[in-house]
This record gives structure tokens, C-alpha cells and sequence, in this order.
């Protein structure tokens, strides 16, 4: 059987890391590091469409909930770079560097490229892409676009960038946990630097929906009413409709995308901005209402649980 390896520099590669299975689709041998709200679905999906599966997470219990389904267990992440491949889904830039970015795992890599789906700095990117090709291992920058349910439902947007042949390799793997693959050129910074503006408007928007709703309720207008025009009119499509309908029905828990994260996100923003001599004064408003959310206790509530600082701020 041909494999789905090119050729690389110095690599000890693994020969059969594709197989065609009798339905005629690539399956592959993926490690998964990182099993939280987002992982946990991620790998599911690539379990499910045929692919083997071993996974990694700190915590056991979702490994335990994968390996009854059939997915193998890793002792370490150095287990996962045992693989073909390795996709992780970890929480931000220190998860990423403590637990991956090490020589010493990497040189005894087998894997053939590391996807990395989490939303994590540019500087990051480039700092792990440069020592992964320092030991011959691709290197993707892939985060995605959906909270927890999308992925679950393996309908995430992927936002890719990286090598032509290191895309190439995960295509297969993204067919399975996403409906489309946006590529974003050859630098992995590049996808990073797009989620995080994406995620920048997204909380712009949930932050504009929350001080409409409360200046519409201190006016008599039900936050179903507003959110029924606005979703009907000018503002159509998921954000609205999603975030929307949970600010009106004060519906945080359980977070689909908590507002700790939102937080994180912004901030990289903000980071990156200063980085590329760019303002956002607007950033630095959000910044501000994430955290009196997470000082009134909501760190772990849904970010549209803004829309109670907002219904709570005074003139």
C-alpha cells in the first residue's frame, strides 16, 4: 500500500501511514492531545469517519469515554507523536509550549506533521513551526471556527495554513472534523492572526447585541422582540440568532465558548495589534467588560453572559 508520507529530511517515518479502507477513504493513524468541550468532539469525528485513534488528555475521564469507543490510549503526548499524525486542541500558548514544544519530544517524533487546531499567538506559531522543522516534522497552524456542538457535529470551518504537502497530509483528517477548509497560505501564523481577528469581531458583536438588549429592556422592549427583528432584518446569520437567543433567555450554562476564553482571545488580539503597530481602541472596551464579567464570577459562563454586565452597568 502507497503511503500518504512524502518524503522529508532525516525522518523516521512510519511506511503505512495511509490506508485505503474497503469504502475506498484515507484512514490514518492520529494522535489527539487535548480532550476538552472542543477535542472531545473533534476526536470523535475523526474516530468516526475510520480513522485510528489514540488519545491524550490530562485528565482521564474523557479518555476513558474515547477508549470505550474504541480509540487507543496514550500514556503521554510523546505516545501521540508516535502516530502519522498528531492534531491538538489545547486551551492557549503555555499549554501548547509546556506540553509540546520540548527537543526532546520532537526528535523522537514519528509523526509526520503536528496540527495545531487551538487559538494561540502568531509568535507562538512561528517559534513552533521554526522547531518542529528543526527535527523534520510538519508543522500546520489550524484553528476552527464553531463552539462545542458544531464540532461535535463535525461541521467546524477550519482556518489552515502551512506547507502545500502538510496540508495535503491533514486534508483527510479536516474532511472529517469540519465542512470546509479555508487555506491561508504557507506561513502558520497566518491562520492564527485570522481566527484571532474573527474572534475579535465575534465578541464585538455579542458585546453590541448585550448593550442593545439592555437599552431596550430599560425602554419595555422584550429581548425576544429585539432579537426577533434583528435577526430578521440587518443582522441575519448565526451570530445573532445564536448568542442572541441566549442573552434574551439568560442561558449561560452550560458555555458553549466561555467567557475566560473570550478574554484570552481578545487579549492576543490586543497583543498582536501592539505587535503590528496597529490600535484597537475598541479591543480595549472589550477587554474591560470581560473582565467585570469574570470579576462577578461568570468566568466559566457562556460569553454571551456579557449581556449581564451590560444590563448591570449604570450611567
Amino acid at each position: 500500500m502507497p503511503s500518504i508520507l512524502a518524503p522529508r529530511a532525516r525522518r523516521r517515518r512510519l511506511i503505512g501511514a495511509r490506508t485505503i479502507s474497503t469504502t475506498g477513504s484515507v484512514t490514518v493513524h492520529v494522535g489527539f492531545v487535548g480532550l476538552g468541550a472542543m477535542g472531545r468532539g473533534m476526536a470523535r469525528q475523526l474516530l468516526s469517519a475510520g480513522h485510528t485513534l489514540t488519545v491524550w488528555n490530562r485528565s482521564p475521564e474523557p479518555v476513558e469515554a474515547l477508549v470505550a469507543d474504541g480509540a487507543g490510549r496514550a500514556d503521554s503526548p510523546a505516545d501521540a507523536f508516535a502516530c502519522d499524525a498528531v492534531v491538538s486542541m489545547l486551551a492557549d500558548d503555555r499549554a501548547v509550549a509546556d506540553l509540546l514544544l520540548h527537543d526532546e519530544l520532537l526528535a523522537a517524533a514519528t509523526a509526520a506533521v503536528h496540527v495545531n487546531m487551538a487559538t494561540v499567538s502568531p509568535d507562538l506559531a512561528r517559534r513552533a513551526a521554526e522547531l518542529h522543522a528543526r527535527h523534520g516534522v510538519g508543522y500546520l497552524a489550524a484553528p476552527v471556527l464553531g463552539r462545542s456542538d458544531v464540532a461535535a457535529a463535525g461541521r467546524l470551518n477550519i482556518l489552515a495554513a502551512g506547507s502545500t504537502s502538510d496540508l495535503d497530509l491533514a486534508a483527510p483528517l479536516f474532511e472529517a472534523m469540519g465542512q470546509r477548509t479555508w487555506h491561508l497560505g504557507d506561513r502558520p501564523e497566518a491562520a492564527n492572526v485570522a481566527k484571532i481577528c474573527t474572534n475579535f469581531m465575534l465578541t464585538s458583536a455579542i458585546e453590541a447585541f448585550s448593550e442593545a438588549t439592555a437599552l431596550a429592556e430599560a425602554n419595555g422592549i422584550p429581548a425576544t422582540d429585539l432579537l426577533d427583528v434583528v435577526t430578521n432584518t440587518v443582522f441575519p446569520g448565526p451570530v445573532y440568532s445564536g448568542y442572541g437567543a441566549l442573552i434574551a433567555e439568560r442561558r449561560y450554562e452550560p458555555a458553549g465558548f466561555r467567557l475566560a476564553l473570550g478574554l484570552k482571545d481578545v487579549t492576543l488580539a490586543l497583543d498582536t495589534a501592539t505587535a503590528s503597530d496597529v490600535a484597537l481602541p475598541f479591543a480595549e472596551v472589550l477587554r474591560e467588560s470581560l473582565r467585570h464579567a469574570i470579576a462577578d464570577g461568570r468566568a466559566d459562563h457562556d460569553l454571551a453572559a456579557l449581556a449581564e454586565t451590560a444590563r448591570a452597568r449604570k450611567a
